[in-house]
């Protein structure tokens, strides 16, 4: 099963990842952008779904540093901020797609889908 890394400091919003991915793949949280760092180079993701606002390290921030070293790993940004300003930084960053929070089950996993290969 594919493995994913949802980088999410608001439990709210990580408690509905988790119920829209629990049964398409398997997933472990970053709390952080320095968390999600740390995590993905100890290996073993498939794609990131990436919060841009965290504290410590910002999701932006922690894109480019992903990217510098894992360029083909595939990130997602999950924003609340639905600005195509927005939407244009995360892209500037690294990120490969964008979806706005709230986001629909339909949505997310059909974004993933486009990333990561059953």
């Amino acid at each position: 099963m594919k493995r994913i890394l949802i980088a999410e400091d608001n439990d709210s919003n990580y408690i509905l990842m988790t119920y829209i991915l629990k049964n398409h793949y398997e997933f472990d949280r970053a709390r952080n952008g320095q968390e999600a760092v740390e995590m993905v180079a100890k290996g073993g993701f498939d794609l990131v779904l990436m919060d841009i606002k965290m504290p410590v390290m910002d999701g932006l921030e922690a894109t480019k540093v992903i990217k510098e070293k894992h360029p083909d790993l595939p990130i997602i940004a999950l924003t609340a901020n639905a600005f195509d300003s927005d939407r244009q930084l995360a892209l500037e960053a690294g990120c490969d797609d964008f979806l706005s929070k709230p986001v629909s089950s339909e949505s997310c996993l059909k974004t993933i889908r486009k990333f990561v290969n059953e």
